[in-house]
């Protein structure tokens, strides 16, 4: 099903962005769970409340090893890889960059944890209008993304808001510094991207890292690609945003 204009009518007053955007975020949950996440794994939906920016669908991994960076490319000494009920490949990043992180007080992200001792290894964000209208809006979420990579969560963001410019890529880019060849924009002014940044050690303040992206343009009328979704340096599962989009579309009838 192609992408519709979520934000003028008639599906504007139809159908309103935050309906579609819990609803969607919940068909992701569950296809993660269903059928793409190991048992290692578990993907959960989350809610804005208020001024606190929560992660809309995040991926947690069961808490018995360390920090995706500890160790060489984010593995225990004697560690396993874990695996997926399906191998998935993803296409080599077409921008990457070194990354240096520094003060851990520039960015504030939350490690969550739930009573089965689950830690946060990937979020997906779906951009709202409060997220790219203003500058100061557009900042505050690239600070945002920026925690989740500094912090070793991989992340993907999806950008549909038509009634709104800003190039929030670009805006990552300010928050983390980074080089003129990473910077990219969209044609179309929407657009879904995947992140990741892999440390090669331990990590400490100053550390850095290889950032990498797969930036996908979007437009109304047209298909979500597939993009993917990290759980570790070596290990990605396919993140199927036509598929999970199309079932948000038809549980609230939208045609």
């Amino acid at each position: 099903m192609p992408l519709r204009d979520h934000f003028h009518d008639p599906l504007k007053s139809f159908c309103p962005w935050h309906s579609f955007h819990g609803n969607w975020a919940t068909k992701m949950v569950d296809r993660l769970n269903g059928e793409v996440l190991s048992d290692r794994h578990q993907a959960f939906g989350t809610r804005n409340l208020g001024v606190q920016a929560e992660v809309d669908v995040g991926t947690f991994e069961r808490d018995e090893r360390g920090s995706l960076f500890a160790g060489v490319n984010g593995h225990a000494e004697g560690g396993g890889v874990a695996t997926a009920p399906e191998v998935y490949a993803p296409p080599a990043p077409p921008l990457a960059a070194a990354v240096t992180f520094g003060s851990p007080e520039l960015f504030e992200v939350k490690v969550y944890r739930g009573t089965g001792g689950w830690r946060l290894v990937a979020a997906v964000e779906l951009v709202s209008e409060a997220n790219k209208d203003r500058e100061g809006g557009r900042r505050a979420f690239a600070v945002k993304c920026g925690s989740y990579l500094q912090q070793g969560v991989s992340l993907v963001v999806v950008d549909v808001v038509t009634n709104t410019s800003g190039e929030l890529h670009n805006d990552l880019c300010d928050i983390l510094d980074l080089p003129d060849p990473v910077r990219w924009t969209s044609p179309t002014g929407l657009h879904v991207a995947a992140y990741r940044a892999v440390k090669a050690g331990p990590p400490k303040q100053g550390d850095e890292a290889r950032f990498d992206a797969w930036p996908c343009p979007v437009a109304v009328g047209e298909p979500f690609p597939t993009v993917p979704l990290w759980l570790a340096p070596d290990l990605a599962v396919p993140l199927e945003l036509e598929l999970t989009y199309e079932a948000a579309c038809k549980s609230l009838r939208i045609r």
